[in-house]
């Protein structure tokens, strides 16, 4: 199977895992999307959940699938939440928010009883980092807040260039929560619960790309097949 053939079917074992009547957390991203329309399929023959999407074009994608939305403030606490992830380290540690969602993806997936990660193989690696950790800024004082990244990341292990994440017209890319994202290059990273803290610790850090001890299973698509793998049940 190729990567998107990879991705649908760790996508359609997820789907199994949904019950009728859950309150579902949508996720983001060309993975997630699968997911998707997947569960979109089922909702068109009559199968009835609710769902919470973590970006505005997962909104959109969800009600062109007919699923029927809410939002946390109306549902505050969901059974299951369904995304992808752009790394997946030891112990289900993520990095996330290679498509910009990342705020709305955490706070989603925290408010989730369950939160089951969907990939294809190549996204599991044996250390973090290789893909850059996006951190979530306000525009306000950003060279100000980007000098206190590098410290902060420098307390923890060796910083590397930050980089203004901009859209295709070349301006800033902008959040569905109207923020800015510094993707951070750091090659690998050996202690991630410790970066994530220090970055949480930043002002002007709205949020960052490292989830530590939110998913629960991780669901990969895999040339032989799906392989399922549990969380051991790491502390953030």
């Amino acid at each position: 199977m190729n990567a998107d053939a990879q991705k649908r079917a760790a996508a359609a074992r997820a789907v199994e895992l949904v019950r009728p009547g859950m309150r579902v957390g949508l996720g983001t991203g060309s993975t997630a999307r699968h997911f998707v329309e997947q569960i979109g399929e089922r909702v068109r023959a009559g199968f009835k959940i609710i769902a919470v999407p973590t970006s505005e074009a997962t909104r959109a994608d969800a009600k062109r699938c007919g699923i029927e939305l809410t939002t946390l403030d109306q549902t505050p606490e969901l059974d299951l939440t369904v995304d992808g992830a752009d790394e997946i380290g030891p112990d289900l540690c993520l990095i996330k928010g290679g498509g910009g969602a990342l705020l709305w993806e955490k706070i989603v997936a925290t408010a989730s009883a369950h939160m089951v990660v969907i990939a294809d193989r190549s996204k599991i690696v044996t250390t973090l980092g290789r893909f850059p950790v996006p951190i979530e800024v306000v525009p306000f004082g950003l060279t100000a807040t980007e000098h206190a990244i590098t410290k902060a990341i420098s307390t923890v292990q060796q910083p590397g260039p930050l980089t203004l994440r901009r859209g295709k017209d070349g301006h800033p890319f902008v959040t569905d929560g109207g923020h800015w994202i510094l993707d951070a290059a750091l090659d690998r990273v050996d202690e991630p619960a410790a970066l994530a803290h220090a970055l949480s610790d930043v002002p002007g850090v709205v949020e960052h790309g490292l989830f530590i001890g939110l998913a629960h299973t991780a669901i990969i698509g895999g040339p032989g097949g799906v392989e399922i793998v549990e969380s051991r049940g790491i502390s953030s």
